[in-house]
Order: C-alpha cells, then structure tokens, then sequence
C-alpha cells in the first residue's frame, strides 16, 4: 500500500497499462510532455515515448474520430479530453461511432480498447465551461460504459478495469478530488469489477446513493443524521452504465426510504432514472417518495457556485424530511 492522491492513482493506473500492453497509446490537448492541464499524464511521454504518449491538436471532435480509428485497427486507445464540458463537440463520434461501432457490424468489428478519461463537476470555481456534470447524456446510449472514481484506491482500480474492458468506456474523474483526495493505494496491478456498486456504510433507515466527489457530500450528511439517531446505508454506484439495480433494490427492501444525490442539474439527470427503476422494483418496500438532492435547473454559476451545489446541508434536510415523512 502507498499513500498518493486521485491524479497520482491515474497516473499509476495509466503506467501500468502501458508497460503491460505495447498498444496501448495516450494522447489529448498537452498530454504530452505537459501533461495534461491537470498533469494526471506526467512523466509518461518521458517513460514510453512520444510515440505513445503525444499531444493533439485542439479539436475535441479529431481527437475522438483519431480514438475510434486507432481502436478500430486493434490499438488500445485512451484519450484525454481536456475537461468533460467540451466532450460536446465530440458528441457525435463518441454517440454515434464509439458506441455503434460493434453493433452495426454484427460484432465483425468494434472499438473495444477504446477510452475517453475526462475530468467533471464543480467545487474549484470554473464557472459554467468548467464545472459541469454531462454524465447522464452518455447513460442512455447503449454500447457505451460510464465510469466514476470517487477516491484513489477507486480511480486506479477502475481505470485499470476499464482500459481492459472490451468495451468503449467514458471514465469521469471528479477534478475536485484530484489533489484533495488522498488515501492508501494497493501497489501494482489489481482491477475492481465495473457494473457493480459498494455499500461503503451498512444502515436502516435510508439509502443514499452518489457517485464521485458527491460520496464525501453523503458521508457528511450521514454523520450529521446519526447526530439525530437516523442510520444511513451509503452506496457508490461507481459505475453509472450499466448500473447496479440489485444492490441499490436490495438495500431500499432494507430502509424503506432512498435518497439520490448528484451534481447535475435535477431535470435530465442520472437521479431521475434510479427514481424510476426503484419505485418499479421497490414499490411496496418504500416509506416514503424517493428524493432527489441535484444541482439546480440553471447554467453552472461562478459567483454562486455555493448554492447550486447540492451540499451537505441540504442533503442533511432531505434526510430528516424523508424519514419524517
């Protein structure tokens, strides 16, 4: 075990896989010798070279269409686009090439070594092209893996499974956490299973689910709860698409109460499709209406990042409402 932050985990995870695989390339807006703007790829041009690891030009688009090529031709392919807010431009690819690439040739051919790293969400006053949460636009294309770390030991074991997966993967790294996020690390190569949820706390009264930078968000409201005798079982999803419905299901038969809380906008978001899923699934379990604790329905703001953020308190203030209900 060692001690290192979110970006030192990455970096390892990314060192790993390309000592053990000699196809696997990496390259974004000044990943190279730079780094990256966050420096998550520092020192691996030096380490493998500049065939391997290397700068583009800024055209999120090309980057995306380079990744599909090179991942159609059997290279393992993991792009870095520079913030998640300008994965729009790439949208088209990413929806319609990366994710249909298998499909539309009844699996002849595919882009299965292929992944978009991306760092998302707010909390370092970025303001509104800096800041956003687009996971859930992803989610509801099939053919495509959506992935988020919520600490270090997370973020390498996750990277590491997704690289490997056979399978296109958007991996969001929640930049808030990259240097505020230290923990203990397991030293060298392990993965952690995609598509599978933890219960990282056991409780009975109410479930709250999160993902990312939002599960230390729920681990505080969680504390302030238990000042008030609630018990809260906590989940990370870890991984969005496909989601873990058993073990989300499993503990709402046990608590009766969930609440749902993610840094998007409420109206669209990823919260709205767990609400639905388990009001069919858990429908005569529930004590109460499942509860959304999301960013507000606006363009992401600067000066008032504060109260678009769906904070502790807040979530707090759901807690108390859901279990007096």
């Amino acid at each position: 075990m060692a001690e290192m932050n979110m970006l030192q985990a990455v970096n390892e995870a990314l060192s790993i896989a390309m000592q053990a695989d000699e196809r696997m390339v990496i390259f974004g807006e000044d990943v190279g010798h730079f780094g990256g703007v966050f420096r998550a790829t520092s020192g691996l041009q030096e380490k493998f070279g500049r065939d391997r690891c290397f700068n583009t030009p800024l055209t999120e688009q090309g980057i995306a269409g380079f990744a599909n090529g090179l991942a159609s031709n059997g290279m393992t392919a993991v792009a870095e686009i520079q913030f998640a807010d300008y994965i729009f431009p790439a949208f088209d690819q990413i929806v319609n090439e990366s994710a249909k690439f298998r499909y539309r040739s009844g699996n002849e051919f595919d882009v299965g070594g292929l992944v978009f790293r991306t760092p998302y969400g707010g909390g370092i006053a970025g303001g509104h092209y800096h800041s956003q949460s687009p996971e859930a636009y992803f989610t509801q294309t099939p053919g495509l893996k959506v992935v988020v770390p919520r600490n270090p030991e997370q973020a390498k074991g996750l990277l590491l499974a997704s690289i490997r997966d056979k399978n296109p993967i958007i991996f969001f790294e929640p930049k808030r956490l990259y240097r505020a996020s230290v923990g203990e690390v397991p030293a060298g190569d392990y993965e952690i299973e995609l598509g599978k949820a933890e219960v990282v706390r056991e409780g009975k009264d109410i479930t709250l689910v999160a993902w990312g930078a939002q599960m230390e968000i729920l681990e505080k409201a969680a504390d302030m709860a238990a000042k008030e005798g609630i018990s809260c079982e906590i989940i990370d999803l870890r991984t969005l698409s496909p989601w873990d419905i058993d073990t989300v299901a499993d503990s709402v038969k046990k608590t009766g109460r969930l609440l749902v809380n993610h840094e998007a906008p409420l109206t669209g978001g990823f919260a709205g499709e767990i609400a639905a899923t388990i009001q069919q699934e858990c429908f005569l379990y529930l004590e109460s209406p499942i509860s959304r604790v999301c960013g507000l329905d606006t363009p992401y703001p600067l000066i008032h990042e504060k109260e678009y953020m769906p904070d502790a308190l807040k979530t707090f203030e759901a807690i108390k409402a859901s279990v007096t209900f």
